[in-house]
């Protein structure tokens, strides 16, 4: 039996990560995570592409642009939405999680959602660096290990 699996060694490896600046006191937070966790694992800060957009609903075309480039072994989507008094938010994060893995399978890199949808402030800041780890870095972790996984399944 052959079992592939991905690793945190991430030398040598380009990511993308796109950014909402909509809640930027948590998505800051989360970005910082999120390079944190990639240099760490031996990324070099030329290959980590950031992209801003205006909130989370524009993540998704900011996602296809940077894997249409072909450049990058991973990118992150990372956002803050935060729900208010009707169901807005659960229709932005259900829909940039569709397209999160619409585009990775379309054009073959890993798209790891780093969005998170949270009730309140309070889980906000949990998800963005305190009690609950920070997103930002699980989800580079994703990201390296799914860029792992993609180059050995080439």
């Amino acid at each position: 039996m052959k079992t592939i699996s991905g690793t945190l060694e991430a030398k040598g490896l380009k990511f993308g990560i796109v950014v909402s600046r909509f809640n930027d006191m948590f998505t800051k937070k989360l970005l910082e995570g999120a390079v944190d966790c990639l240099e760490r694992h031996g990324v070099d800060s030329q290959h980590i592409t950031v992209v801003r957009v205006t909130g989370a609903f524009e993540i998704p075309f900011a996602l296809k642009r940077l894997a249409a480039l072909k450049k990058h072994d991973a990118i992150i989507a990372l956002g803050v939405v935060i729900q208010g008094a009707t169901g807005h938010a659960d229709i932005i994060t259900q829909n940039v999680a569709r397209a999160c893995a619409q585009i990775g399978m379309s054009d073959g890199v890993p798209v790891i959602d780093g969005v998170i949808g949270v009730q309140n402030l309070e889980q906000a800041m949990e998800r963005s660096g305190s009690k609950q780890g920070n997103r930002g870095w699980n989800a580079a972790e994703a990201a390296i290990e799914m860029a792992n996984v993609a180059r050995q399944l080439s």
